[in-house]
């Protein structure tokens, strides 16, 4: 296909490298420091948000010179839900959506050479802390696709450029396609945000393949068995409808979530912070000082209670 020669695209290329076994991820907070260096000694998967290295002042990303995130295998999280906490508190914002203070142009860049394992698109999360009307859920899944579209024209640009100089398998190491993300409140918002992806994706069929990876949002403290808003009544509409060969990863589900997620086929991935909010809290009740060493002994007992569902999940 000559898919090697200079000036030439690559063609079919995939948003991520997939594990066969469910993946358990632990949120990190920071960039670096005793937290990554922990996760890195346990060799737990990690995901970070890209506000961890957002430097306000000089507003720009900056990667810690020494981090063992450099090591791990980390996913990046493009922070929708922290961008628009702080929309909320501060207002308009100067990057994407107005709800971002970086631009379409910088995370992508920082995304591409942080060394992440896959990145996921800037997105408008609708948890009801942020979206407490229905035309701001409307606004944020249709917003959500729009962005998505935004990503990838810049890409397939920025793609282009490259191959004047570099053969496409270069451009395609150097340039990943982002992990598109799905929004919504009720089983009828994900379907519809679905067809919306669907939608942008395919008129990049050829350049892109399927997406390997979805990434499902708002799941966050949601209830597991409402019939109409519930994770399990979600996961299981979605996975009847979505592309084939493409699976998903659930940001910030509950742990008790992990007894069935596991058993869902098209669930490639998961991750949680719920380990840190979890050192918090026992530390005000024993009126303790939440110190490093209590917050990595947080870290470890809940990976190993989350990993013991994943495979008692699998056992049975």
């Amino acid at each position: 296909m000559g898919i090697h020669m200079i000036n030439e695209l690559p063609v079919r290329q995939k948003n991520a490298n997939l594990s066969s076994n469910f993946v358990m991820r632990v949120g990190i907070p920071h960039s670096g420091g005793r937290l990554a260096m922990h996760a890195f000694n346990e060799d737990f998967p990690a995901m970070v948000s890209a506000s961890a290295f957002w430097d306000k002042t000089k507003r720009e990303f900056r990667m810690p010179e020494a981090t063992n995130l450099s090591e791990l295998d980390f996913a990046l999280d493009s922070a929708g839900y922290t961008g628009i906490l702080n929309f909320q508190r501060n207002g308009k914002q100067e990057g994407i959506a107005g709800i971002f203070p970086w631009s379409y142009a910088a995370y992508m860049e920082f995304a591409n050479l942080s060394g992440c394992s896959w990145y996921s698109q800037s997105d408008l999360c609708v948890e009801q802390a942020v979206a407490n009307n229905r035309e701001a859920i409307d606004y944020r899944i249709r917003a959500t696709a729009t962005i998505l579209e935004g990503m990838l024209q810049i890409l397939y640009e920025w793609q282009n450029q490259l191959a004047r100089s570099c053969n496409s398998t270069v451009v395609a190491n150097m340039l990943r396609p982002p992990v598109p993300v799905l929004q919504g409140r009720n089983i009828r918002d994900y379907l519809f945000s679905l067809e919306l992806l669907n939608s942008v994706w395919e008129r990049w069929h050829g350049w892109l393949d399927t997406p390997a990876l979805i990434g499902i949002g708002s799941m966050c403290r949601r209830d597991l068995h409402d019939p109409d808003e519930g994770l399990y009544a979600i996961l299981e509409t979605l996975g009847r409808n979505f592309p084939k060969g493409a699976r998903a990863h659930c940001f910030g589900v509950k742990n008790l979530a992990l007894n069935e997620l596991p058993k869902m086929g098209f669930i490639a991935s998961s991750d949680s912070m719920a380990w840190d909010f979890n050192s918090r809290v026992k530390a005000h009740k024993q009126g303790a000082s939440n110190t490093m060493s209590r917050r990595t002994n947080e870290m470890t007992a809940w990976m190993q209670s989350a990993m013991a569902r994943v495979a008692a999940s699998v056992r049975i």
